[in-house]
């Protein structure tokens, strides 16, 4: 059983659009997206350096495009799709949910309600790694902080104001590690609900269709057979807490036994080796991948 996975932000970095440009109608694929949510995704997936694409109005629309063409440079049928995060809009698209154009409109307004969101407070997030996670999560607690991504695999995602990461850092959980991510604020938090009732309005004009394939939601891991429910899902996912571990649960659970994660891989299929072992992965980073990738779908 095979799952195609969109990773979230923070996995872009510079450059790595460029060697799939060499990849028949790929650049003209997003150009046209491009003109879909107003932004060169070409030349920020190329020559723009890490600030700028640490942007959300610009990481979220580039990510959920690169996801689209590779999976489209792929051409492969999943049998169960999810994404973390904004990667959800992908496999929303992917599994006929939306078209990549909605997928890419509403993405736009959604980064664009985020990162206003996101200016009102100072705030971010940082990787809890290790730790026993009932400790971590009273850590969290204590602080004020919010488990806004529980990744299973020994990783959770703390988000909060400054200062509350701050004072967390200087009271770490026992033996866990602490990695700052680069990222523009506090996502998968109550700092965000005012970028909610954006992304339902933009979302409201949007008539979905119920998924082809099995589609796993981030807020419980379970498996949506109704796309209106599934749109509401990805509304309110913005200032909820991401359950990828309780995805992977269900994936194991399926009976998933190989796993390839779109364009810019990396993320998932490591938290995949901890967390269902056994899976055979692929990560797509460049187009050297896509043999690997189509060897594993045979």
């Amino acid at each position: 059983m095979l799952v195609l996975v969109a990773p979230g932000q923070g996995a872009q970095t510079p450059g790595f659009l460029t060697p799939w440009l060499e990849l028949p109608g790929l650049a003209d694929r997003l150009g046209a997206w491009s003109e879909v949510v107003g932004l060169d995704l070409v030349s920020y997936g190329t020559t723009a350096d890490a600030d700028e694409i640490r942007d959300t109005a610009v990481a979220q629309p580039l990510l959920v495009a690169a996801a689209l063409a590779s999976a489209e440079a792929l051409g492969a049928a999943p049998d169960v799709l999810a994404g973390h995060s904004v990667g959800e809009f992908a496999a929303a698209a992917l599994a006929g949910v939306i078209t990549p154009e909605q997928a890419l409109g509403l993405v736009r307004d959604r980064a664009q309600a985020m990162a206003k969101a996101a200016a009102v407070t100072e705030t971010g997030m940082t990787a809890v790694l290790g730790g026993v996670e009932e400790e971590v999560l009273a850590a969290l607690d204590k602080h004020g902080l919010t488990p806004a991504n529980i990744n299973g695999a020994g990783q959770i995602v703390a988000g909060g104001t400054l200062e509350q990461l701050a004072a967390f850092k200087e009271e770490p959980p026992a033996r866990a590690r602490l990695i700052p991510l680069s990222v523009a604020g506090a996502f998968h938090t109550s700092h965000m609900a005012p970028a909610v009732e954006s992304l339902r309005e933009a979302a409201a004009g949007v008539v979905p269709a119920d998924p082809a394939i099995t589609l796993l939601s981030n807020a419980d891991g379970q498996a949506v057979a109704a796309g209106a429910d599934f749109v509401q899902r990805l509304v309110k996912q913005v200032s909820s807490p991401v359950r990828w571990d309780a995805c992977m649960e269900t994936m194991a659970g399926l009976g998933v036994t190989r796993m390839i994660e779109l364009l810019p891989g990396g993320t998932l299929t490591g938290l995949a080796r901890r967390g269902l072992r056994g899976v055979q992965t692929v990560a797509l980073k460049t187009p050297d991948d896509l043999d690997a990738a189509r060897e594993l779908i045979k």
